[in-house]
């Protein structure tokens, strides 16, 4: 994955945290549109690695 694709799932991740959930789609969106396939494979890992960085949950403990 490309540094600047993860930038932006990281830092969409951290903005669905702060509930500004339009934003982070705003972020994420064409980062995802614009992948290759072997890309979008391994965005859709990252996603399921990563759900917990969009929840919050896993923070404490």
């Amino acid at each position: 994955m490309r540094p600047s694709t993860l930038h932006a799932l990281e830092l969409a991740a951290a903005l669905t945290r702060q509930d500004r959930f339009i934003e982070a789609v705003s972020i994420a969106e064409p980062v995802i549109l614009a992948a290759d396939i072997e890309e979008r494979a391994e965005i859709r890992h990252w996603l399921a690695d990563h759900a917990d960085d969009f929840t919050g949950r896993g923070e404490n403990g």
